[in-house]
């Protein structure tokens, strides 16, 4: 199976493709697509979404996954990352690979066992897993991570603890939402 994985952003969206073959898992290729910020949105999301329609052409995956972000301080912030997030789940869809989304903290739970990891542990643990000497920035290391949730989820389910979906996010958290 061939995951790509995405960690979306609006300056630096990290991407990581990861290969799993029964228990062997590797990296194909792993990067950010940086975007000036005198760059007007809209023609971020398009260079966003004609990056991720070549990363599908060049690697074929299978599923894609991406990181969906919960809470942010700053609505008009907020707005601009789900809407990269929805250009990732568009560009996938239009490749035909079906995506699934996972919040930050089952992503780091899936690869540190702690879902509070540190970015630095992410990465850590990354390069650890897949054997590299480098991940490189934090965005693409995120990425990676991303990709070896999806793929250990769907072999193990999700990690212990993890809401299930948003209805199961907010009954647990009932103090986080607004």
């Amino acid at each position: 199976m061939i995951v790509l994985g995405i960690d979306p952003g609006t300056r630096t969206a990290g991407f990581g493709v990861v290969e799993v073959e029964g228990n062997r898992e590797r990296a194909l290729d792993f990067g950010t697509i940086d975007l000036p910020e005198s760059m007007d949105h809209t023609l971020r999301l398009q260079r966003i979404y004609d990056r991720i329609l070549e990363l599908a052409d060049e690697h074929m995956p299978d599923e894609a996954a991406v990181e969906v972000p919960f809470l942010g301080q700053n609505v008009q912030s907020m707005r601009k990352l789900v809407r990269v997030e929805a250009t990732v789940m568009l560009a996938a869809m239009h490749r035909e690979i079906p995506v699934a989304q996972y919040a930050p903290a089952e992503v780091k739970k899936a690869v540190t066992g702690k879902g509070r990891a540190a970015k630095e542990q992410v990465a850590f643990m990354v390069r650890a897993i897949l054997r590299l000497e480098d991940s490189g920035a934090l965005d693409a290391s995120d990425a990676l991570a991303v990709a070896l949730c999806h793929a250990r989820r769907a072999t193990t389910g999700p990690a212990s603890g993890a809401p299930k979906d948003w209805a199961a996010f907010i009954k647990a958290n009932p103090g986080r939402v607004r």
